[in-house]
């Protein structure tokens, strides 16, 4: 992922108030590894309820505002974006208002995200053995630019989702 700046991740916003951007909690920039994440998610310290997303849509910076259901999931859900069934995070369910009337109106797309949003390490970790059966550094690698790829898919279709309202 490219790396942003406040200001950037700020503005990328798009089913967010310019008022609810600006009060948005953002995580400590200096410390987020941009080129071991497919995007930035993190949880507002101020008001919980609230989760961010920014990542890459057709190379451009898109900025969702989520909100969570404020309680831990009560049973294992897939993660929709990473897909991933073997490290037993929990997935959490999250809706996105809608960019645009549409959002404004209170329309909402919801989806199952890693609660941690820890999608880009399960993408890039290591496959269990009913996964894939190989040593072979190729084919690992492969399996693994697959993962992320599909990883990138799903997000920007959801982020597509939002702005289509």
């Amino acid at each position: 992922m490219i790396a942003l700046n406040s200001a950037q991740i700020r503005s990328s916003f798009v089913n967010a108030t310019k008022g609810d951007a600006t009060r948005a909690e953002l995580p400590d920039l200096s410390a987020v590894r941009w080129e071991a994440i497919d995007y930035l998610g993190w949880q507002d310290a101020r008001r919980p309820q609230l989760h961010y997303v920014v990542l890459e849509v057709d190379g451009e910076p898109v900025g969702l505002m989520l909100r969570g259901t404020g309680r831990p999931p009560s049973r294992k859900m897939l993660c929709a974006w990473c897909e991933d069934v073997v490290d037993g995070v929990r997935a959490a369910s999250f809706v996105a208002p809608l960019a645009g009337a549409s959002g404004r109106r209170g329309n909402t797309i919801g989806t199952a995200i890693c609660a941690d949003f820890r999608c880009s390490r399960n993408a890039r970790r290591a496959p269990a053995a009913f996964e894939l059966r190989t040593k072979d550094p190729e084919l690992l690698a492969y399996h693994r630019d697959q993962r992320i790829a599909g990883l990138q898919e799903r997000s920007a279709g959801f982020a597509r989702a939002v702005l289509r309202g």
